[in-house]
């Protein structure tokens, strides 16, 4: 039975993947909130065209992950889109056909 040394510890990190070279985490930009960049924007109900670009066409709520706004913001936007729904200044989903 084959026994591996005990002194040679492996970095999971630093593993080399299958090219040859060390893995490298991507990178990106972290995104900025709308709201708090531009504190002349306001969330409101009302005001469907700033609300509607945060529901995609099937009807949902975009993630924050994705707007990158930030989480105080994309609380009040949630409560924002409810009561456009309850309003029926958004639709809830979009017809089948």
């Amino acid at each position: 039975m084959a026994q591996r040394d005990s002194g040679a510890r492996v970095n999971r990190d630093r593993m080399d993947d299958d090219k040859g070279g060390p893995r490298r985490r991507p990178m990106f930009r972290r995104k900025v909130c709308r709201f708090c960049a531009d504190k002349t924007l306001k969330i409101d109900y009302k005001d469907v065209r700033t609300i509607a670009s945060f529901v995609t066409e099937r009807g949902k709520m975009t993630p924050s992950r994705i707007t990158g706004n930030c989480a105080r913001h994309q609380r009040l936007l949630t409560t924002a889109i409810k009561r456009a729904r309850s309003v029926a200044l958004l639709p809830f989903t979009t017809a089948k056909t």
